[in-house]
């Protein structure tokens, strides 16, 4: 089984090097289709990837100016070969040492798809944001009640799809609406789905998070648009 790990990348410098070295000792004895898509970063991190890091990624996908992470994930699945793809963040949030967990439903043949839960889980996890907590427990909320299925974490990273799944999955969102998007359509392909508990070692904003609340206004939006309109 081969698995592809799409990277979407904007402005990391700090953290690319060590999270491509996480991938790459992943414990998984699958071969490893790593793609990284660099969001049009200007810190550095293009150049990097390019003269020195390339010996760590099979496929680098620059894309001409930051698009969003959307955007980004729809230039990574479109060249993915993988039995299975997993979805990476580029900032060391999540742990690629937990692929095993998250590939363990597709490998007993019970999961077409596995979401990584922040809250379904025993693990540990960095105390930050109430008010980012809050907010995604309701757009998880709203999420499920048009979906009808019951997710604890819609906006998570960790999204694992079969081939046949992300083969057939669109992307149209170019910034962070991609979850909810993602998550809308899966559920109306009626495959089974599976959450597995993990860890988080979430930023701060002086550490480079990016996401703010105008994209939590997005995603409530994108749940309805595709839910409801598609």
């Amino acid at each position: 089984m081969k698995i592809s790990i799409v990277i979407p990348c904007f402005n990391e410098h700090a953290t690319i090097e060590a999270l491509l070295t996480k991938v790459h000792d992943a414990p998984i004895a699958y071969d490893k289709e790593i793609i990284v898509i660099d969001d049009g970063s200007t810190d550095g991190t293009r150049e990097l990837l390019q003269l020195h890091l390339n010996h760590l990624v099979s496929k680098l996908i620059l894309q001409p100016h930051n698009q969003g992470k959307g955007a980004a994930l729809a230039a990574g699945f479109a060249v993915a070969t993988g039995d299975v793809l997993i979805i990476q963040d580029a900032d060391l949030e999540y742990n690629p040492q937990e692929y095993p967990k998250l590939l363990k439903p597709i490998e007993d043949d019970v999961a077409d798809v596995v979401f990584g839960s922040r809250f379904l889980t025993g693990e540990c996890h960095r105390v930050l944001y109430f008010w980012h907590s809050l907010g995604n427990k309701a757009i998880t909320l709203l999420s499920n009640i048009l979906t009808n299925i019951n997710l604890t974490d819609v906006e998570t990273c960790y999204k694992v799809f079969k081939r046949d799944v992300y083969t057939q999955l669109t992307i149209e969102e170019k910034g962070f609406g991609v979850e909810p998007e993602l998550t809308a359509k899966v559920a109306k392909l009626r495959v089974p789905i599976y959450e597995v508990g993990i860890s988080y070692y979430g930023r701060t904003y002086a550490e480079g998070k990016k996401i703010s609340y105008k994209d939590g206004f997005k995603a409530i939006f994108c749940i309805i648009k595709y839910n409801l309109f598609q």
